[in-house]
């Protein structure tokens, strides 16, 4: 054996011990970390000859680029929309990566099983049928490419040919109709083949990023052949809820599938005062939900449902393998998602779901929202931002009184600089704007405090 791998292996305990030591430490003083700093410019490691061993590895990393690592988990990254790790969803990840299961094996491993617990928790958190089938993607952008392949899938099958098969030749192009459609959508299009350019975007209401639902019927009579719909459920500006009802109405009209984008808007059904915004998710085909989200668990996850398991076997089936056998009457994940080796994500979120159950992760919700409306109540009050759309949720996209780009960008800088928050510059219907997007477990009234002082004074720096 080589002699650091064996040193290592006699000193396994006492490296986990130090290394535990300093995730503690990250943990217990992220708040004292800087929400976001910009990468710093440095001299390359080269591959040594003779490796350090563990422990060297771990000073090396502790002297050179610990600090360097931001507090995007803690209460006050407000960027993206990024959950941080509950602390059963930390444990979680630690156990994933010490079993290291491959998660597609049912023979040598409980995982698969495990997965599926993990989905009927969920299936039940965010109130979908039986109907729905689902897996772990590794993120929104993965989810929607599976929901958008079973699309694709289908929209081959009214015309007799079997895309996954004997692919995209000769058909007529394939139309997809979006009121604000989420940039990773065009991603999958693109990976799909289908395309950027074959989405259409379809007016939205006033002041809204919600779909018009008549100009949505007027599409799709314009069109007259099968398509597919792109709903929302939260947008990432206003959070934003497309009418679900009303779009499943008109399949009865017109022959479309029906791919929902909820990557952190579904958890709206969490909540008795939000679950109206989900009306008719459940009658999607096809679903897109982010765990690292709202959820709050580790980077990489995310789930993705379908009511069409066998549209997602016949493109995602693993065929001219033998040693995996015959797919069966139920099949496994590695014949229903893109990955053939699969990390266990799922152990993380069943541990977050057994740990806090339904009545925590709609408490992390209504706090998260209740916290936004908060920074909501503020801009409106102050003469130096303005608010522009209603806070719905737990996204606030306000702007500067006179804003421009230059503006923006240098008031983000400070803030950055600063180090106590961290906001992200968008654009809303053409104003340049930031937004502030609540999602994280550990925010609290203490932090808003502390999120609209830094505000207010890189406002009048």
């Amino acid at each position: 054996m080589n002699p650091q791998l064996e040193q290592d292996l006699r000193n396994f305990s006492s490296l986990l011990e130090r290394t535990s030591l300093e995730a503690q430490k990250v943990l217990t003083e992220i708040d004292l970390r800087a929400a976001f700093k910009s990468a710093i410019v440095f001299e390359p490691d080269v591959l040594p000859e003779t490796g350090l061993g563990a422990r060297g590895a771990l000073e090396v990393f502790l002297e050179k680029y610990a600090h360097q690592m931001t507090g995007s988990a803690g209460a006050r990254y407000l960027g993206f929309v990024t959950g941080g790790a509950t602390p059963a969803s930390l444990m979680g990840d630690w156990l994933c990566s010490t079993f290291d299961n491959n998660a597609a094996d049912p023979v040598l491993s409980i995982t698969p099983q495990l997965e599926r617990v993990t989905l009927a928790m969920l299936r039940d958190l965010f109130s979908l049928s039986d109907a729905h089938s689902g897996a772990f993607v590794s993120g929104a952008t993965m989810s929607s490419f599976v929901g958008l392949a079973q699309a694709r899938q289908w929209f081959g099958l009214q015309f007799g040919v079997n895309i996954a098969q004997d692919g995209l030749y000769g058909l007529p192009r394939l139309k997809i109709f979006s009121g604000t459609p989420h940039s990773s959508i065009f991603k999958a299009l693109s990976m799909l083949g289908m395309g950027r350019g074959s989405l259409e975007l379809v007016s939205t209401l006033p002041d809204r990023e919600a779909v018009d639902i008549a100009a949505l019927r007027t599409a799709l009579e314009q069109h007259g052949a099968p398509c597919i719909v792109v709903a929302n459920a939260g947008t990432v500006n206003t959070v934003d809820f497309d009418d679900l009802e009303a779009i499943h109405a008109l399949k009865t009209e017109f022959p479309f599938w029906l791919h929902l984008d909820a990557a952190f808007g579904g958890f709206a059904a969490t909540s008795p005062e939000f679950s109206g915004l989900v009306a008719g998710m459940d009658r999607a085909d096809s679903i897109t939900i982010d765990a690292h989200k709202w959820l709050n668990v580790p980077y990489d996850s995310a789930m993705q449902f379908s009511r069409h398991q066998n549209l997602q076997l016949e493109v995602f089936q693993n065929t001219g393998a033998a040693y995996l056998g015959a797919i069966g009457d139920n099949p496994e994940f590695v014949h229903l998602t893109p990955e053939n080796s699969r990390r266990f994500r799922a152990l993380p979120a069943w541990f977050t779901l057994l740990a806090y159950g339904r009545e925590g992760h709609a408490e992390i919700v209504t706090r998260n929202v209740n916290l936004a409306r908060g920074l909501g109540e503020r801009i409106e009050r102050s003469s130096d931002f303005k608010l522009l759309a209603s806070v719905r949720m737990n996204v606030v996209c306000f702007t500067l009184t006179n804003p421009n780009q230059t503006q923006i960008t240098t008031l983000l800088e400070r803030i950055r600089d600063e180090g106590k928050i961290f906001l992200t510059p968008t654009n809303y219907k053409g104003i340049p704007a930031i937004r502030a997007a609540f999602s994280n477990w550990r925010t609290t009234q203490s932090d808003l405090e502390l999120i609209w002082e830094s505000l207010a004074k890189a406002v009048r720096i």
